[in-house]
């Protein structure tokens, strides 16, 4: 049987992004590009540049991923679902859609498949965690695919996203998240004692099968890093190292490290502590009481080191196989998109005419 190649578009936050993968598992082309020079004078995405930069890259970027794929796909798909449906209109081609966070799922099964692992046993637990979103599935393999049961999210921010604004509020540059990470390495994570993250509101009241019972909440880790920075006097020191920075467009970890003192540095390694332990202790608690045979952590936050180090050894301690994406399919990518699609191609499962775009669409 010929190969089946479909063309992947993702656009839904700060990377434009066009792939075209084959049978589900083989990546022909997969371009990115990001936006995060535009947003960095801002400390985080601004949807209206957002829309506007995509508008300019889109076109060249899908271009490029026919060339690189050597397919002669036609025309362009910009940004927006109207011109998707035109395009596969035009082309006579199926529209398949795709949920972001079940995209960032099939971003491990993509590459588990590249290397010979197509034996994933159920029940699937998958944290999807990155600046936009915080979530835990329980996944199960269906006839027609994968289901899904929303059994955690946050309450407020995600955890990528209090990344960012704890960075913002250091003065260390956007994203906060690969920054942060790579100067938590110079800290002590045990210098700050943050305490647990508290979930104020219960499901009570809430259907059975709608409850999430393994919630998380980073605004408050959030507010105690605020907190201590004016407890202990750290504006002069921040307003320095942001006046230093001020010429450079894109700080590194290299960049920022020599105006960080000590203290900063203890901050950063236990703010990033805090975090980690929340999303390990709970996700693995999920784990144990769900019976999930199967681990991924997926998403931009996936790409942390410290994170992977410890769901790699608390998940072995539990005897739990465990699975990431590389780093370039952790942040938003359009190969996850087209990955994700196959199965829907398989089992011809296409948009209707008068679908339109949702942007807080249930995983299910």
């Amino acid at each position: 049987m010929s190969e089946s190649y479909i063309l992947g578009i993702e656009t839904s936050c700060d990377e434009t992004a066009a792939a075209v993968v084959g049978d589900g598992e083989r990546v022909w082309a997969n371009v990115v590009s990001s936006q995060i020079a535009t947003h960095q004078p801002y400390g985080g995405v601004v949807p209206e540049l957002a829309s506007r930069e995509h508008l300019r890259a889109i076109v060249p970027v899908v271009r490029q991923a026919l060339a690189e794929a050597a397919q002669s796909l036609a025309g362009a798909l910009l940004v927006g679902i109207s011109y998707a449906k035109a395009l596969a209109f035009a082309l006579e081609k199926p529209l398949i859609t795709v949920n972001h966070l079940e995209g960032h799922i099939h971003a491990v099964l993509l590459e588990e498949k590249q290397k010979g692992n197509f034996q994933i046993d159920f029940p699937l637990l998958a944290l999807v965690v990155s600046g936009g979103h915080t979530h835990l599935f329980l996944a199960e393999q269906r006839e027609r695919g994968w289901t899904y049961a929303n059994i955690g999210r946050t309450r407020d921010d995600a955890a990528g996203e209090a990344y960012d604004k704890v960075a913002k509020l250091l003065g260390l540059g956007y994203p906060g998240g690969p920054i942060i990470d790579a100067l938590a390495r110079h800290g002590n994570p045990r210098a700050v004692k943050f305490g647990p993250s508290q979930i104020k509101h219960s499901n009570r009241g809430t259907p059975k099968a709608q409850q999430t019972p393994y919630d998380f909440s980073f605004s408050g880790i959030k507010t105690a890093v605020l907190r201590y920075v004016e407890l202990e006097g750290m504006r002069e020191s921040i307003a320095a190292r942001q006046q230093a920075l001020a010429g450079v467009a894109k700080p590194t970890a290299e960049n920022v490290l020599p105006h960080c003192d000590q203290k900063t540095l203890d901050l950063v390694a236990s703010f990033q502590r805090a975090v980690v332990e929340d999303l390990v202790s709970k996700t693995l608690q999920a784990a144990r009481q769900r019976e999930a045979r199967t681990l991924f952590v997926t998403g931009g936050v996936a790409a942390n080191s410290e994170l992977r180090q410890t769901f790699t050894r608390e998940a072995a301690n539990e005897g739990l196989p465990v699975y990431f994406p590389s780093p370039r399919l952790s942040t938003d990518n359009a190969a996850m998109i087209a990955a994700a699609a196959y199965p829907k191609w398989l089992a011809r499962d296409f948009a209707a005419a008068e679908f339109s775009a949702e942007a807080s669409l249930a995983l299910r």
